[in-house]
This record gives C-alpha cells, structure tokens and sequence, in this order.
C-alpha cells in the first residue's frame, strides 16, 4: 500500500465519549486498510483531544506515520453519560465548522449527534439519533429534520448514525466511501458484522467529492445538498458561489469533475433512492418531490445512474415485506 497516500480521519474525543466506539471505529478502519489494494491510499486515524486551555484540539493519536493530510471526516462517537450540553460543545463547535468549510464529511454516532448539532449544520437537514434521545434533540435542534426511524442517514457531507452500535454500520460506510464497496465488504465479512442492505456496489450513495480545496465551489456543494438540489438554475448556482456563471461553470467541472447538472442528477437521484427503500410514495410522486416535473424524464435519469429502473431498485430494497412497485 501507498502510505504516501492517506485518508486522514478524525475521532472527536470530547469528555464522555464511548472509548469502546472509538477504539472500535479505529481498528475497524485499520482492518479495512489490509483489503485496499497495494497501490492505492490507507485510511489514517487520528484522535483529536483538547489539551488543557488550548483554544483548539490537537492530535493525540496517529495510526500511521507520515505527512499529514487535510481530514477527509470527523466523527463524533457517542456517550455513555448524559449527550453533551451546549457548554460544553461549544469548544467543538468552531473547529468543526472549519473544517466542514474546508471539505470534511462529518459524522456522528447516537448521542454524539447532539454535539453536531451545537455547529448549527444540521438546520434542514435529515438526521438520525437514538430513539430515547427524539424529544431532547428536538426541543434543542428544532430546525433539524429527525428521523429517529433510520439505523444511518448519508447525506453527502453530513451522515449520522443511530444507536450507540451504530458506530459499525458508520464504519462501513466511512470504507465504502473512500476506499470502495469490495474494501467494504470483506472489512465486514473478517469482522463478522452483518452487512446487509450494503452489498450493493452500483447502488451505493453518491458521495461527493468535497475535498477540492474551492471555497466558492465547497459553499454552493453544501447548499445544493442543504436544499436537495431543488433549484438547479445556473444563475442560482453562480449567485451562490458570488462568481460569474462562466468562471463558476469552469471552477464547478475543475473541482469536482462533473459539470453542474450531472453532479445534480446524482443528488437527484440519490434522494429518490431513500424515497424508494422507505417510503410508499409513488414513482411519480417522488420525481415530483426530488424536482423532475416529467416522470419519464426521471426513470430514464435514473436508469442512467443507477442501473435498474425505479420500480426495479423499490422491489429489490424496500424497507417493507410487501412493496408495490408503481
């Protein structure tokens, strides 16, 4: 393997954090790092402390030498106290943010949602906790959109997980995402954790490229995945970034590969798939709702990505015993 080549990410260890999530997700990632091919990158896992009076953490574990590289995610474990009050996330809460801004994914485990939601990211947008927590978040974070029903919620730059366990299904899905499906799946299966509902390689998430280093282009990333991508118009996008649509255009294909509408469709695309697993709703209701005004439009958007047709993805994924396919 390329130890050059590392994908830097982060454990918060704030006070009362689950040592047993922490080091778990730790060895968890090390596994992975054994199934990645020779020449490609390592997952590289590093605990962020606070030290004394310092304004920000710093790195008090490292799992492998070498450079340092910009953190691709963070994650806040949970707790087996009481979850984190105001107070005391606050000393969290910028450091976060920053690096969000700078491309980071983040993510949280049961209670450590609550430390999440103190950075104000999580306003509209779809989130998971444990079921015992759903009234405290809720008065808390009014503005975020629960879903206590939900084991894992990926939604590109911010994913949460639910129950204080759910750090394996997190951990699976941090490897599928940056080292790929086959990586993911034998990680699973050397450790015994059950990964059904994953081993679906070309139904995978879409999962953003965020760690491009364009501010402009990050800030227009996270505010089409805050709004589900419902206003695509070029202008929009331009006034977001505060660049002109030509230098938008370019600095949009440059830093992520796709030109605007493709990476939309994906957007698109991977909200009509959640719509499709867990809800009744109709094919052409969920065009309506992820912003196709023709369903014929969306099936054909969605063959193009997905590989199956919606019907076809609802009848092999559905959450219920007995999915009508429409």
């Amino acid at each position: 393997m390329n130890q050059s080549l590392s994908i830097d990410i982060g454990l918060v260890l704030y006070p009362g954090a689950q040592q047993a999530a922490v080091l778990g997700l730790t060895d968890l990632l090390a596994m992975a790092n054994r199934f990645a091919p020779p020449e490609g990158p390592r997952l590289r896992v590093g605990h962020w402390q606070h030290q004394g009076v310092e304004s920000n953490p710093t790195r008090v574990f490292d799992s492998l030498p070498g450079a340092q590289q910009p953190l691709a995610a963070l994650i806040v474990p949970p707790t087996l106290d009481d979850p984190v009050d105001a107070e005391a996330a606050a000393r969290w809460a910028e450091w976060l943010r920053h690096h969000h801004r700078q491309g980071a994914m983040l993510g949280s485990v049961c209670a450590g949602a609550f430390l999440l939601g103190e950075t104000g990211l999580l306003a509209q947008r779809t989130v998971t906790t444990h079921w015992a927590y759903a009234e405290l978040f809720q008065r808390r974070f009014p503005t975020a959109l629960l879903d206590v029903d939900r084991l894992i919620i990926d939604d590109g730059d911010i994913v949460t997980a639910g129950g204080a366990m759910a750090w394996t299904d997190l951990g699976l899905r941090l490897v599928d995402r940056f080292l790929g499906a086959s990586v993911m799946i034998e990680t699973a299966r050397m450790l015994l954790i059950d990964p059904a509902g994953r081993e679906q390689s070309y139904y995978s998430a879409f999962s953003p490229p965020l760690a491009h280093g364009d501010a402009a282009v990050l800030k227009v990333q996270h505010w089409l995945q805050a709004t589900q991508a419902q206003d695509i118009a070029l202008p929009v996008l331009a006034a977001q970034a505060q660049l002109e649509p030509r230098t938008f255009l370019r600095r949009f294909q440059k830093a992520t590969g796709m030109t605007t509408t493709e990476y939309c469709q994906r957007l698109r695309v991977g909200r009509a798939r959640e719509l499709l697993q867990f809800t009744a709703l109709s094919v052409e209701q969920i065009a309506w709702d992820v912003g196709y005004r023709d369903a014929g439009a969306f099936r054909k958007v969605f063959r193009r990505f997905v590989g199956l047709s919606p019907s076809e993805c609802r009848h092999r994924f559905h959450g219920s015993a007995d999915p009508t396919p429409r």
